[in-house]
């Protein structure tokens, strides 16, 4: 999935970053301040959601749009992503098309343009 992200994502122009965990994206995000975090919801060390609280706690990093990511499609899970400031929530498998459009809709939010 991470490679299929990552090929659609830069041939549309977009830089991606990698984490290889949880506590490690909160680490880069905080470092890098991306205009986007596309991140799953499943990972080792810290989950996402968690790592999701912790990004929309930080005033540095409160404002990333955060697309969560998931295999499973608990109406429990969307929802506390939702709560936690997620501003998308895609389940597995989705169209990379659709995708792409979210993420160019968020950038462009972000940046003004």
């Amino acid at each position: 999935m991470h490679r299929l992200l990552q090929y659609h994502l830069e041939r549309a122009g977009f830089q991606m970053l990698n984490a290889k965990n949880g506590r490690e994206a909160i680490e880069l995000v905080q470092r890098e301040l991306p205009s986007l975090i596309v991140m799953d919801v499943m990972m080792a060390e810290m989950d996402g959601l968690s790592a999701l609280k912790e990004l929309k706690k930080a005033d540095a990093t409160k404002n990333i749009p955060v697309i969560m990511i998931t295999a499973s499609a608990h109406h429990i899970t969307r929802q506390e992503a939702e709560l936690s400031g997620a501003a998308l929530f895609l389940t597995k498998p989705f169209s990379p098309t659709q995708l792409l459009m979210s993420v160019r809709t968020l950038v462009a939010e972000v940046e003004g343009v």
